[in-house]
């Protein structure tokens, strides 16, 4: 089951960790984040049953122990995490990691902006769907 109430965030850099945490301040948002610094710690998270399913998370692409597309490729094969939307949240504007990460059917692709206010409109696009995610499960 979905968790409604957090997002997954997968993110190795703690000043970007931090950008996250305050644009959702900022966007007045509900969600709570649960943060993983490694590919290798979120599919732990993920494929523990203590733990809820995130309704959206946010990846890196370049972390060590294991990647943001070497994740992707764990993750899509999945059947009990395949179907959690995945937005890629990374400083590489590489083509090589556009289509690869599309070819693992995530949501979105937005590159890191060092500028916050074009940060926080980025962030803003994507509170409409977190807040969809607070709707109840079954409407």
């Amino acid at each position: 089951m979905l968790n409604a109430k957090s997002i997954l965030l997968v993110e190795d850099d703690n000043i970007d960790a931090m950008t996250v945490q305050r644009s959702l301040r900022d966007l007045g948002s509900k969600v709570s984040l649960v943060r993983s610094t490694n590919g290798e710690e979120a599919l732990k998270y993920l494929q523990d049953s203590i733990n809820e399913k995130p309704c959206i998370i946010l990846l890196d692409l370049n972390m060590p122990k294991m990647n943001g597309i070497e994740f992707l490729r764990v993750m899509k094969t999945d059947e009990k995490l395949k179907h959690i939307p995945v937005i890629v949240f990374t400083a590489s504007k590489e083509e090589y990691d556009v289509i690869k990460s599309f070819e693992l059917s995530v949501a979105g692709y937005i590159i890191k902006s060092f500028d916050y206010q074009q940060f926080l409109e980025s962030m803003r696009m994507l509170h409409t769907y977190w807040n969809l995610c607070l709707l109840p499960q079954n409407i």
